[in-house]
């Protein structure tokens, strides 16, 4: 790990670590309070994913959806008017639209097709996204000063990493530049992420070998076609499918690669010292 025990924690002149867990429990939450310090180095993932690598194809289908209204499409053949993501590190909406939810198009579905091939390219940028941690946090300092980085991974990080491979490039990576932390939620938060999901269902990326048997599993237990499929209805009964699947895929993560913290303690969280202090305690139960 990138730091052995708490006092080498505590004593360090650079503090570095990746947040990883499902979304809600804190990562940007945790991220926000250091970052406002002005210390800190705030990389997150998902917003390098969406600026970086996932950029174009977002404005892209934002142009195609323009492209069929004919007032804007006259526009934008003549560079008229411009077309961009407003993504921010709070909202990610943007890239959440893009991936889009499988099912009936007049519910704001796609073909699962498309929806695959999305998903592939969201996987592709999120493993580019992680291996450039360790060039921002040189980045971070090199230019801007920051002595210390936090890296706030997206909730699939375990989609697209094996945690168990002691050779995973990835990994290896992430734990040569930075401490890796697990928050873990309780059942209590599990099922409050659920509730939460439930009231407003987002697009995920998944697995291709979770997914698909997923979706054929949804179509024959509700005698479904793909056209009439409520995309809402599916993601709301994928994602609660996925807490289960992504949790041992945490665990192993913090087991074989980094440590864990409680999501209750780090709600407690409000300071730099905080977050010290918690760190320094999970890498002293590690040892």
């Amino acid at each position: 790990m990138y730091y052995n025990n708490a006092q080498e924690w505590r004593n360090a002149p650079s503090k570095r670590v990746m947040l990883f867990a499902m979304s809600g429990l804190g990562k940007t939450h945790v991220s926000n309070i250091l970052r406002e310090t002005g210390d800190w180095f705030h990389y997150s993932v998902d917003y390098r994913i969406g600026t970086r690598y996932m950029g174009e194809h977002i404005v892209d289908n934002f142009k195609r959806e323009a492209m069929k209204t004919p007032f804007l499409a006259d526009l934008l053949r003549s560079d008229s008017i411009y077309i961009a993501s407003n993504i921010t590190f709070d909202n990610l909406s943007p890239l959440s639209t893009y991936l889009g939810k499988p099912g009936n198009a007049d519910m704001g579905g796609v073909p699962f097709d498309e929806y695959i091939r999305r998903q592939a390219q969201h996987k592709v940028a999120e493993l580019a996204s992680l291996t450039d941690t360790g060039h921002f946090a040189e980045r971070a300092q090199d230019i801007y000063g920051y002595d210390h980085f936090v890296c706030d991974s997206g909730g699939s990080i375990c989609e697209v990493v094996d945690p168990d491979d002691k050779n995973d490039p990835v990994l290896k990576h992430l734990s040569e530049n930075v401490l890796m932390v697990w928050i873990e939620g309780s059942d209590a938060h599990t099922q409050e992420l659920v509730r939460r999901f439930d009231k407003a269902p987002k697009p995920m990326y998944y697995q291709p070998e979770f997914l698909i048997p997923k979706w054929k599993e949804y179509l024959s237990d509700n005698n479904l076609v793909e056209e009439n499929v409520n995309p809402n209805a599916f993601v709301r009964w994928a994602y609660s499918q996925a807490l289960a699947h992504r949790q041992p895929r945490y665990k192993a993560m913090a087991d074989n690669w980094g440590i864990t913290v409680k999501a209750e303690d780090v709600a407690k969280v409000k300071t730099h010292e905080d977050f010290t202090d918690l760190i320094a305690v999970a890498l002293e139960a590690r040892a």
